[in-house]
């Protein structure tokens, strides 16, 4: 297996953060990925400080196009054959009516944070002082090893906060073959009806997912088990 961080685009990243003088992280599903050894093209990188304006210098110093999407705050550009995602750093705050959050600048800390699961939250240093460490507050990498899907916080905060994360658990445990914590279990099972809230759109492009996992079964009996599949499908509850 190659080192982590071994592509190009990495040290070209590192040198213009450095250059700006903010810090920067690889983190979640690439991270994630790395360690359970599955391809994986999507790179996000977060920053302390604007995302935007790192992803822009890093165009420049590539000659390669950059796509700007004002209103996510996000910019990507290819290169290395991988898609990179640049976003600043920032912390959330939900109502109960909408999954949309709030968004504030913040910290990696924060960033980290608001993340859905342990293993989503793991990050790499990109800054040549500390270049590949890794940062690993909520120990993901003792639940990568343990095969198991947790919460970085409160569990009933997580899902109350952003139902569709109910379903992305469900979905990584039949992508992965993992199982999920019992108290993240339990969490899902008491805030299921919050799935209300998420449009049905994002909600099919989960199943999806969990359709085209391996044991797609796996995936739907977590979903009746937790309470969501007669939510999702309330034709079901009528048999």
């Amino acid at each position: 297996m190659d080192k982590p961080l071994s592509l190009p685009i990495f040290r070209c990243i590192s040198e213009v953060v450095d250059a700006k003088g903010v810090r920067a992280f690889v983190i979640g599903g690439y991270v994630r990925d790395y360690y359970l050894r599955r391809p994986c093209t999507d790179i996000d990188v977060v920053v302390a400080g604007n995302g935007v304006e790192i992803a822009e210098a890093l165009g420049k110093k590539l000659h390669t196009p950059v796509s700007v999407f004002k209103t996510f705050g996000t910019a990507m550009l290819r290169a290395d054959g991988m898609e990179v995602e640049f976003v600043g750093a920032r912390k959330e705050s939900y109502s109960r009516e909408s999954r949309k959050p709030a968004v504030s600048a913040g910290s990696i800390e924060d960033d980290q944070l608001r993340r859905d699961f342990t293993i989503n939250a793991l990050a790499w240093s990109l800054n040549a002082a500390d270049f590949g460490m890794l940062v690993d507050p909520f120990n993901g990498m003792k639940d990568l090893d343990s095969c198991i899907i947790r919460t970085p916080c409160d569990p009933d905060v997580t899902f109350s906060d952003d139902p569709l994360r109910m379903i992305r658990g469900i979905r990584f445990a039949a992508q992965l073959g993992f199982d999920i914590a019992v108290e993240t279990f339990d969490a899902i099972v008491r805030n299921s009806h919050r799935i209300s809230i998420v449009s049905k759109e994002r909600i099919i492009a989960e199943l999806n997912k969990i359709v085209a996992s391996p044991v797609p079964s796996i995936g739907f009996d977590l979903l009746d088990r937790t309470g969501l599949l007669p939510l999702i499908f309330p034709e079901l509850a009528k048999l």
